[in-house]
């Protein structure tokens, strides 16, 4: 084993995690509803409460696997409070606990890999350091302060919040508008490598239920590429709405 490539691995792994580029597919834990209530509150049972209490039709019944991730919460929550379904956190852009992956699920496996080969100091360091300064957490759409916020568009090249009815009508400030060209084509670009990808997943699962004719109707929360796929869907969506914004710039037309 190449150490020093094994550390380079590990820390920019971590680094994603921290700066939520990991795939959420990646993150998703899944346990089995063998029963309703257990001596001490569980996780998957709490969420498929909250679940049953959402949309009783789709939530998970006794028997079934309940898939879940792990999100900010307050300080002094519980684990159990912080379960949540991975396309519920999806739809509504809520922030993941990648501190509670980095301690919880990461660093005891690290630790006995590295430490017979590193030292426990070295070790240690791999946990810790310049790679996990930067920190990266999504701004959710519910929930908190966010139901006293207005949110404002902001201009998609120098990304300064937009003022005045013309330019929050459009895509671009003032300034930026003479580069309109090239930022419509950058945002073309984006949804056409997005629907590349979605078109892509959306072909895997059509031949995983064995047709390339029909609609996929899998909802398999065991499967990664049900999350993947899921993600692509609402990225296209969001992109898309990114470049319609063009089509109301004074500057476009």
């Amino acid at each position: 084993m190449d150490a020093n490539c094994g550390c380079s691995y590990v820390k920019s792994t971590i680094s994603d995690l921290l700066q939520n580029k990991v795939d959420m597919s990646k993150l998703v834990i899944t346990k089995a509803l063998s029963q309703k209530e257990y001596a001490a509150k569980q996780a998957h049972v709490e969420l498929a409460k909250r679940m049953t209490k959402r949309d009783a039709g789709s939530a998970p019944a006794l028997g079934d696997r309940v898939a879940y991730v792990m999100i900010k919460g307050a300080a002094n929550s519980k684990g159990y409070e912080r379960a949540e379904d991975p396309i519920f956190v999806l739809e509504n852009n809520i922030p993941i606990d990648t501190k509670y992956y980095l301690d919880n699920q990461l660093a005891n496996p690290l630790g006995r890999i590295f430490e017979p080969i590193l030292g426990e100091k070295k070790a240690n360091q791999l946990l810790t350091g310049e790679h996990t300064r930067s920190i990266s957490v999504a701004a959710p759409s519910l929930g908190g302060l966010m139901k006293f916020t207005k949110r404002t568009q902001t201009c998609m090249g120098c990304k300064k919040p937009l003022s005045g009815k013309e330019e929050m009508a459009g895509a671009v400030c003032e300034n930026c508008r003479p580069r309109i060209g090239e930022l419509y084509t950058k945002s073309l670009t984006k949804v056409s490598d997005l629907e590349v990808r979605f078109g892509r997943l959306w072909t895997q699962c059509q031949r995983c239920q064995g047709s390339l004719h029909c609609e996929v109707i899998c909802s398999s929360r065991d499967c990664p590429i049900f999350y993947m796929r899921m993600k692509a869907k609402k990225d296209v969506e969001d992109s898309q709405k990114e470049l319609a914004r063009f089509d109301f710039d004074a500057g476009a037309w």
